[in-house]
């Protein structure tokens, strides 16, 4: 029996301002194939490039094969595997009642979520590790395509 490569991915997101220009990366690796992905917009917040640079990693993978997916931000490490669920059961509602802030964006990345197996690893960001520096190094390069 052969074993299965694990797709490897970084992701991060950056804004200058919050809100302000942002960027999002990503770095994927798959046994000795690598590629990165990059982009952002001219008026948007951290927490939305987090999102967006694991919706874009999900939406760049062509087939199932097991995912390790490392982040910086536990606002989506948390939200994607403990908070989502309540949201859903209250109608996309805070415990609160108030409504889910980037909701479209968290719709969508349970979407992508539910079609992967995916092991969610939160890293400590600039504290040294080679995917998340690059990953925070191609966000900070979609950030700067609309910084002033």
């Amino acid at each position: 029996m052969t074993q299965q490569t694990v797709l490897e991915i970084w992701t991060d997101g950056a804004c200058k301002g919050n809100p302000g220009p942002g960027g999002w990366g990503v770095l994927m690796r798959f046994g000795a194939h690598s590629h990165e992905l990059y982009g952002g917009e001219a008026q948007t917040t951290n927490n939305r490039m987090e999102l967006t640079a694991v919706i874009e990693a999900l939406s760049a993978v062509k087939r199932p094969v097991p995912i390790v997916l490392h982040l910086d931000s536990s606002y989506v490490r948390n939200g994607i595997t403990g908070w989502i669920h309540g949201w859903k059961k209250k109608g996309w509602r805070t415990s609160d009642g108030k409504p889910v802030k980037n909701v479209e964006l968290w719709q969508q990345l349970d979407l992508l979520a539910g079609k992967f197996d995916i092991d969610w690893r939160w890293v400590k960001g600039h504290a040294g590790d080679p995917g998340n520096e690059r990953a925070d190094e191609l966000a900070n390069m979609g950030a700067a395509q609309f910084a002033e």
